[in-house]
């Protein structure tokens, strides 16, 4: 099955930082031909221009989240109907209610991040919704800013790895907040168990469908520092591809997102280049 790339360039700041022009860099990069992917065109709802912090859900721009959610939600739906199997570039993690939106309920999410994004509006210090993307999903966001009313995923079929251990007070109160039915693998028992081992045992450990997010802050910032919340002691870019490679080839895989790449902090495209290199090793070459 081929990818079909689509772009969601969303940022959920509302002030147009460099997420939202990752798509196109990506693209212009040459992802599309080193995928061999089909094109699946721009969602051009997922455009934030609001900055301003709803005071009812403390979620910044949240009319326009629930637009740009419905849309993309529309856009996946759509693909998988027809048999496409989705690539969505964001913008950063906002893009997630959206899509898991469009996915079966008994759907199993493998979320690579350097961050569980399981803040909520009041205890987000930014009150972007990619502070609080997983916690939306499993029902303990704010979801009705978010166009949603409950759970989308059943939070004991959400895998959440990479991420780095709590080291302030916002992280402290995010990390207390985490549903204790999600399976958790932070970055250094990642590590220490090898990451192609983790892949691979999650490629292969359950059935029914499932759906691949990447925030490429998940990457050590020596290897990948052009993205907007950088976070140290992570995985290299040889562990990222040995845990994404069977995820990515499993057979029982929607699609997946990628999100979070700023080229604000990337003025030469070399930083995206090397991310168009990687997805093209982990997805390109697969026997589909």
């Amino acid at each position: 099955m081929r990818w079909t790339v689509v772009d969601a360039p969303l940022d959920s700041s509302g002030a147009g930082r460099g997420e939202e022009r990752a798509p196109a860099a990506l693209r212009d990069a040459g992802l599309l031909d080193a995928l061999a992917a089909d094109d699946g065109g721009r969602v051009d709802e997922a455009c934030l221009r609001d900055a301003v912090r709803d005071p009812a859900s403390g979620v910044i721009g949240a009319a326009g989240l629930v637009r740009a959610g419905a849309a993309i939600t529309a856009r996946v739906v759509a693909l998988i109907a027809d048999g496409r199997r989705p690539l969505v570039l964001g913008g950063d993690c906002a893009i997630l209610p959206g899509i898991c939106r469009a996915l079966p309920p008994t759907t199993e999410l493998w979320f690579v991040d350097a961050h569980p994004d399981f803040l909520d509006g009041v205890t987000s210090p930014t009150g972007e919704a990619a502070d609080m993307d997983l916690s939306i999903v499993t029902g303990h966001g704010p979801v009705a800013a978010i166009g949603c009313d409950g759970p989308l995923l059943d939070p004991g079929r959400v895998h959440l790895l990479g991420h780095r251990p709590a080291t302030d007070d916002s992280s402290r109160a995010e990390a207390a907040r985490i549903d204790p039915a999600i399976h958790q693998v932070p970055a250094a028992e990642l590590l220490r168990r090898g990451a192609g081992t983790v892949g691979a045992g999650l490629a292969t450990g359950a059935d029914g469908p499932a759906w691949l997010h990447l925030d490429l802050d998940v990457v050590d910032p020596r290897d990948l520092p052009s993205v907007s919340y950088p976070e140290p002691d992570g995985p290299r870019w040889a562990d990222l591809i040995a845990l994404v490679t069977p995820l990515a080839r499993a057979d029982r895989l929607l699609g997946m997102s990628v999100t979070d790449l700023n080229t604000d902090e990337d003025p030469d495209g070399r930083h995206t280049r090397r991310v168009v290199e990687v997805l093209a090793e982990v997805l390109g070459s697969a026997d589909r």
